[in-house]
């Protein structure tokens, strides 16, 4: 465990020492969305959901939790992998876009887990995503397309053409490497360097893939189908495990792909967070006397009251027609915003009688 100071657990997660589990759950679920590293950028957003995974690991736990309530930390005597053995993620997050592994969820392994020994990860690519308002309301499938090096499908990466097979390099003897050692009093320096003679892979392809020149990787197009969370925020990176770019070396992991989903722009509606805001022109006379407006929501029309009186500038709130949250529950507002027309041109009896209202006016 962290040497530095922890601040209480029940504060982490904001709620009271007597909570049932079903609030700490909550509370959980809530605070880890939004400050989940693949979602929140910000600085210290890692730092803040390990933090509050720490904390919801206790306190849903009835020993760990009674076990903290009666000593503090110092009763608390557990490995991370023991401290986040015991939580369902795929209960909690489920349904979500998000990728779990078989030992407490693939998002959460890196806060739980040593990095494995063993050959490097690919590295990742990262692909913009644009969905509309509505796909944001309803969730669903989504296609993207990318760019990925992959393995040869011809020579199957080993960059030999078929029929033939790659010999081990003689210069380094099929290490990738040459290494020269150098004695100098009662100290011996050795040297490493990348063989020039198969530039590192350790073998000599006689007879290259046609397909791929040797490289045993080729560039491909992809498509792929994605499952968009309801009410996905800005700027969401959606997780794809094994589908980024291979290891330079032989038996390393795939990389993954991250889809940053982003809304397209809709000349109907600008969206704030889950809030949905629209402006309206009406008349004058409407909004001298009053009326009833239907206007285009996102998922239908509505029908909307204008107060006589209504100024210009003023804003309308329907509760409940923005956007889903993310994660489902609660719906965002619709604003709409109240512009008045003058009319630029009157006919001869609008003009009488606008004479007329002000005279009026000026009597008053």
């Amino acid at each position: 465990m962290s040497t530095t100071p922890q601040r209480d657990y029940y504060e982490v997660l904001g709620v009271p020492r007597d909570a049932d589990q079903k609030t700490i759950k909550e509370a959980f679920r809530s605070l880890a969305l939004r400050y989940h590293p693949d979602r929140n950028k910000e600085p210290g957003a890692e730092e803040r959901f390990k933090e509050i995974a720490e904390a919801y690991a206790v306190l849903s736990d009835p020993k760990k939790r009674a076990e903290y309530d009666s000593g503090g930390f110092s009763r608390i005597d557990f490995s991370h992998e023991d401290l986040f053995g015991g939580i369902n993620f795929e209960d909690i997050f489920g349904g979500l876009g998000f990728d779990f592994d078989s030992g407490g969820g693939g998002l959460f392994d890196r806060f739980s887990r040593r990095r494995p020994v063993g050959p490097p990860q690919g590295e990742n690519i990262e692909v913009k995503l644009d969905v509309t308002l509505e796909r944001v309301l309803t969730g669903g499938e989504e296609t993207v397309r990318f760019t990925r090096t992959g393995i040869c499908p011809v020579c199957h990466g080993s960059g030999a053409k078929p029929g033939t097979e790659p010999r081990p390099c003689k210069a380094c003897k099929g290490q990738g490497r040459i290494i020269s050692s150098q004695r100098k009093g009662a100290i011996t320096f050795q040297q490493i360097t990348i063989c020039s003679a198969c530039h590192g892979r350790g073998v000599v392809i006689e007879s290259p893939c046609p397909n791929c020149g040797g490289r045993g990787k080729v560039e491909q197009e992809e498509s792929l189908s994605v499952k968009i969370p309801v009410g996905v925020e800005e700027g969401t990176a959606l997780r794809i495990p094994g589908r980024g770019l291979p290891s330079r070396e032989p038996g390393g992991i795939t990389g993954d792909l991250f889809v940053v989903v982003g809304t397209v722009p809709d000349s109907r509606f600008k969206r704030i967070g889950a809030d949905l805001w629209r402006d309206k022109t009406i008349e004058v006379a409407d909004a001298v006397l009053g009326t009833t407006k239907e206007v285009a929501a996102l998922d239908g029309p509505v029908k909307v009251t204008i107060l006589p009186g209504t100024q210009p500038g003023t804003v309308l709130r329907l509760r409940g027609k923005g956007l889903p949250e993310f994660g489902g529950g609660a719906r965002g507002n619709f604003y709409l915003r109240v512009q008045v027309h003058v009319p630029e041109r009157l006919s001869p009896e609008e003009h009488r009688l606008y004479k007329q209202l002000r005279a009026l006016s000026a009597e008053n």
